[in-house]
């Protein structure tokens, strides 16, 4: 699928908006070799983003830095056993939603279909409900659209970064600045603690984020990867914030 080439001047404000999401979802992705090569691309970018306050930025930055002088696979082996091996950690939205019934793959077929519809497209090893993939999704749309998205899933995000925070992981302050930029307030108690179930995720999520370069925006003629999991009927699919209203409560 691909996307018919726009005659309009690029924003730069837009621009720089849409790639403090993209750095955001890269830096909630898996961190394999490629990813810690793109780390001081992003210091650089998020230092420089005007979407994030210096307090979160700073939190971001000690993440970075421990990962970085950190061990590849014991790094690795972290990301796995936080995001991978709980339900109250997980970064599949619809995990916290749906958990494993039968309304999780309507859901999913209708965020696909959103996706579809912006002209986005979904890799074979993506899932359309996870939060990289909503975020990569978030950062082609308009501002408003994508904070209003934000703001629709905030609960969720919440659930995780209190879930994540507990467990004394830098990843809080990623997900800190998501909830910051929904302009919805971090609350570290948000949800109680709740019994860990391993999920025995047999699959890796793979970076899907290009470098800090212009990745935020979408290449004309050009299909872009998405990761997401979920179903929005097509007629609502612009609309996301509100098309995807209902299913994330």
């Amino acid at each position: 699928m691909e996307r018919l080439e726009r005659s309009e001047q690029p924003d730069p404000q837009r621009t720089a908006f849409a790639l403090t999401l993209r750095a955001l979802a890269y830096l909630l992705s898996y961190p394999d070799a490629e990813w810690r090569r793109h780390l001081d691309d992003l210091r650089e970018l998020l230092r420089a983003s005007s979407f994030i306050g210096a307090q979160r930025v700073a939190g971001i930055e000690s993440l970075l830095v421990t990962i970085g002088a950190g061990d590849e696979l014991e790094a690795q082996a972290a990301y796995v056993e936080l995001f991978d091996r709980g339900r109250g950690t997980a970064l599949h939205l619809f995990e916290h939603v749906h958990g494993d019934s039968r309304e999780r793959g309507p859901a999913m077929l209708d965020l696909i279909a959103t996706y579809e519809q912006a002209g986005l497209a979904l890799r074979s090893d993506e899932l359309p409900d996870h939060l990289t993939v909503l975020l990569e999704y978030a950062s082609t749309q308009p501002r408003e659209a994508a904070v209003a998205l934000l703001g629709e899933v905030a609960h969720i995000v919440q659930r995780i970064y209190s879930a994540v925070d507990r467990r004394g992981s830098g990843y809080a302050a990623v997900l800190g600045a998501l909830l910051d930029i929904a302009g919805e307030r971090v609350d570290t108690d948000a949800s109680p603690p709740e019994p860990e179930v391993d999920l025995d995720v047999s699959w890796q999520e793979p970076a899907a984020f290009d470098g800090c370069g212009n990745a935020g925006q979408q290449a004309a003629g050009r299909v872009q990867p998405v990761h997401v999991v979920r179903r929005v009927p097509a007629d609502e699919s612009h609309a996301a914030p509100n098309g995807a209203e209902g299913a994330w409560a």
